[in-house]
């Protein structure tokens, strides 16, 4: 039978608690399986609120033990519990102490939400509803109080006692000489899903900043035994970011201690309790041996990220979760200002807006689309997604634009010093910018009122005689689930006008649009824009920096789009004209694969992209980012419909072997250039070998009798993950001689380090070969596989399901039910990883009609089953709607 649905949860009935929690002091007793929690909340009634209203408190498969009101015991008739729910029936008038005593089974807890125990360690995860599943609570993020927390464990099994806030006091217990205890205290109001508590065998590494205030912040991270050397570029970049917050956004640290613990089994990437941040440890360990470029990158930014919510986050939070944008999509924005100020800022903007194409615009497109703030949702854990955080921040970056850097900083100045300690809402944080710039930014909140993605259309004509540039512009968003009508957004587009001498052009005035500086701001559903004193026709670059999250359309020759690739100024469109000539060239391969003709690239693209290769002016890194291909899901997003992702792989492979076989000069004498000497973590070491490992990748693609060889020459003698994980990614993805050898060679080199063996798994599953169902199958059964630990499935089902277009799209559709398969079983053991794994499908009514077919009879499946979970039937009612 089918599980009941959940009823809708919307924006426009929110209403404040009728009372609410202004201190909790909680003494958790830990033991595996009979966790003892003793809740002590000083509760006040709100004065609109009756006397004698109940009080009614969130639980989650709670066991009560024990519950009185000021010392006293309550009557049962007083009272109504059950698992989920804690009702006091006439509560007193007056503000009043409420004592709740609970059991939970730590060990039990496979969906590791709430308090759990894994590998020894017991560890909280309470974001977003997870803090009722420790004790019967007023579980909603506009409830703020001060916590105090006591520990209490078996010394032997946890010698380490972690709360948030500051530590007060730690010692043995009385006449429990195998017990000891530790009492913190977080002095700054919060909800309660920033509450936090780890415990257990853990060792530490330390080190200490001083605020710009002359306060000294001891900083510890927090590992298994034996990582300790694997934490040093983690705790760089926190102290960096917090130096950086200071510097940029004018945000002191206001704590005395800040601690980072890394735990293997975290559903999400890190969590931002106050004081107390828990990290997924792929986010957090790093060594030259065992992280790639890209992992010490992503460490930078995420510890960045959960650092920076201590401003925007948890001093200032959501009113509701329907606010959930206004903490992520700002937070995003400020880790990816972070990194670009510690990297290269093009390389970094590329590489955001790479992301926010692959995984937004799909989830804008199709049945999982909702807006940046979401007017109503079934299971918040569900909207965790790129439109509120990828997109989110998107927006922030467009209201900087709109009221300039100078506004933004004096924006979000009056945003902290006005909600400092409050759970708030977009409205008051778009307040704040527009009381400092004196615009009217209601047109511009339809950003987050809207779901999907505007499509810009440009037409440009040029008239010689009057030496003037007219652009028609139209933008629409294609009707959407919930929402078949959409209206103009504000849109700003910055732009430049290129002369045929390659430089920016002068124009006298614009006429139909409004401009401020290089940016032409859209508001119509239709605007004519007319440029005077244009003196030649001019190549225009639109979008700049990719100033707004729209799909721009704007035809453009190859050869206008080649002149771009190698003149455009602004180092985003550079990139991107080479992208869209490459997509171009591929679409034009795709349709020929459909229709068994010979498969033959265009000498363009094969030009433009040998003077990226050649062109030692340019920074490494952007030249590795500008020589990679569209991916298969990005072609696949372009077709739009009827897709066939056979057809796909081949296109890109056999534009990948063109590129090869006409660029081998190229790619040797790059290849020669692999630099060596000490591994160094940095941006520009990282660029470089990035490039190298680029023109390998179209060096193996060429078939060169010698690139097997090369191949396992590189995997053979790398002293660093990235060179060696590109080279057996190379073998295993090409079946080329040589690759069973690596992969038992790598697995046996790194069957210790759980982070490393993820990545073992994820080449094989992402390899695009006929034979990779049967592998992974066989992947799901080995002894090194672990079930219950989110990352080695992601590194599995989820990279397959996700990272291997053509074979989870098999025309069998046994790559649909394989992961039907998993989602099933993941279910019934953690529900928010099977609903992840399940957002595969958003795009299934894309494919060809064979595939869609065989994908809707596997989501109908999921549907069917018995006892599904809410967030599992939230996204397959979602996705079959």
């Amino acid at each position: 039978m089918r599980s009941d649905t959940a009823p809708a949860i919307r924006l426009e009935d929110y209403s404040p608690a009728p009372y609410t929690i202004k201190a909790v002091a909680l003494d958790m007793q830990l033991a595996p399986k009979a966790t003892q929690v003793h809740a002590r909340l000083t509760i006040r009634r709100l004065t609109d609120t009756l006397p004698g209203t109940p009080l009614v408190l969130d639980g989650g498969g709670l066991e009560l033990t024990s519950l009185s009101v000021n010392g006293a015991a309550i009557p049962v008739e007083s009272y109504t519990v059950t698992p989920d729910k804690l009702e006091l029936l006439s509560p007193p008038s007056e503000p009043f102490e409420l004592e709740i005593g609970t059991r939970i089974d730590p060990d039990a807890n496979t969906q590791l939400e709430g308090l759990y125990r894994s590998s020894g360690t017991y560890c909280t995860q309470c974001e977003a509803e997870g803090f009722r599943r420790i004790t019967y609570f007023l579980d909603r993020p506009d409830v703020l109080a001060v916590y105090t927390t006591r520990i209490e464990a078996r010394k032997s099994e946890a010698p380490i006692l972690l709360g948030n806030g500051n530590p007060v006091e730690s010692g043995p217990v009385p006449d429990k000489p195998e017990r000891h205890f530790a009492i913190w205290h977080d002095p700054h109001p919060k909800p309660s899903y920033l509450f936090a508590m780890v415990a257990g065998d853990l060792a530490h590494v330390a080190d200490s900043f001083t605020t710009r205030s002359g306060r000294n912040v001891d900083l510890k991270i927090y590992v298994e035994h034996g990582r300790e050397d694997k934490c040093d570029w983690a705790m760089d970049s926190l102290k960096r970011s917090m130096r950086w917050d200071e510097e940029v956004f004018g945000c002191e640290y206001d704590l005395d201690v800040f601690n980072i613990v890394a735990v293997s089994d975290f559903n999400m990437g890190a969590m931002e309790n106050k004081g107390l941040n828990i990290f997924n440890d792929k986010y957090v360990l790093a060594d030259q041996d065992t992280a790639t470029d890209q992992d010490y990158a992503n460490i930078e930014a995420v510890i960045a990220h959960e650092y920076f919510h201590n401003w925007t986050g948890n001093r200032i939070t959501c009113r509701d979760w329907f606010q959930l944008c206004l903490k992520e999509g700002l937070t995003v924005f400020r880790d990816q200002e972070f990194s670009s100020d510690m990297r290269s800022r093009a390389v970094k903007r590329i590489s955001d807006v790479r992301l926010l194409k692959s995984h937004q615009f799909p989830e804008d497109a199709g049945p999982l689309a909702h807006p940046v703030r979401p007017r109503k949702y079934t299971e918040i854990n569900n909207f965790y997604t790129a439109t509120v955080y990828e997109k989110g921040a998107e927006v922030v970056r467009m209201l900087k634009t709109l009221v300039g850097a100078e506004g933004f900083k004096a924006g979000t100045d009056l945003y902290f010093q006005r909600h400092d300690g409050e759970a708030t809402t977009i409205e008051a944080f778009l307040a704040s910018f527009a009381e400092v710039s004196g615009q009217d930014l209601s047109h511009f909140a339809l950003w987050y009122e809207q779901a999907g993605t505007p499509l810009v259309e440009v037409e440009s004509s040029y008239d010689a005689t009057a030496q003037s540039l007219t652009l028609k512009i139209s933008q629409e968003i294609a009707p959407l689930p919930g929402q078949a009508d959409s209206k103009p957004a504000v849109i700003p587009i910055r732009f430049g006008l290129i002369g045929s001498d390659g430089a920016d052009m002068a124009f006298e005035n614009v006429e139909g649009a409004e401009v401020r500086q290089d940016c032409l701001i859209l508001s119509q559903r239709r605007q004519t824009v007319r440029f005077s004193g244009v003196s030649e026709r001019p190549a225009l670059s639109l979008l700049r920096g990719f100033s707004a999250p729209v799909k721009l359309h704007a035809p453009e020759k190859d050869q206008d789009l080649a002149f771009r690739a190698a003149h455009d100024s602004d180092p985003f469109n550079r990139w991107q004209a080479s992208q869209t000539l490459a997509t171009q060239s591929l679409l034009r391969l795709v349709r020929a694969a459909e229709a068994g003709e010979e498969l033959v690239a265009d000498s363009v693209v094969l030009d433009v992209f040998g003077s990226i290769l050649s062109d030692g002016s340019l920074d490494p890194a952007f030249r590795a980012l500008s020589l990679q291909l569209p991916g298969e899901a990005d072609l696949a997003r372009e077709i739009g419909k009827n897709v066939d992702p056979t057809a796909v792989l081949k296109a890109r492979d056999a534009l990948r072997a063109a590129l090869g076989s006409t660029h081998m000069d190229l790619l040797r004498a790059a290849l020669s250039q692999r630099e060596s000497g000490p591994f160094d973590p940095g941006a520009e070491a990282a660029g470089k070998r990035a490039l190298a490992n680029q023109a390998l990748a179209y060096f193996a693609a060429s078939g060169a009798s010698d690139a097997a060889l090369i191949v396992n020459d590189l995997f053979d003698r790398a002293d660093n993950m990235t060179d060696r994980l590109a080279a057996l990614t190379l073998l295993v993805h090409g079946d080329l001689p040589g690759a069973q050898a690596a992969l038992e060679a790598f697995r046996n080199r790194h069957e210790t380090s759980s982070l490393a063996l993820d990545k073992w798994f994820m080449v094989q599953a992402t390899a695009p070969l006929s034979s990779t169902l049967k592998t992974v199958r066989d992947l799901a059964g080995h002894r090194l596989f672990d079930e219950n630990n989110p990352n080695r499935v992601r590194s599995l089902v989820h990279a397959f399901a996700t990272g291997n277009p053509s074979q989870f799209g098999r025309p069998d559709g046994a790559g649909f039910s394989f992961v039907a398969d998993h989602v099933l079983a993941l279910d019934a053991r953690n529900p928010q990883v099977a609903a992840r794994l399940l957002t595969c499908f958003r795009s299934w009514r894309a494919y060809e009609a064979q595939r869609s077919s065989h994908a809707e009879a596997a989501l109908q499946r999921i549907s069917e089953a018995e006892n599904l979970s809410r967030d599992s039937r939230d996204i397959v009612d979602r996705c079959l709607q």
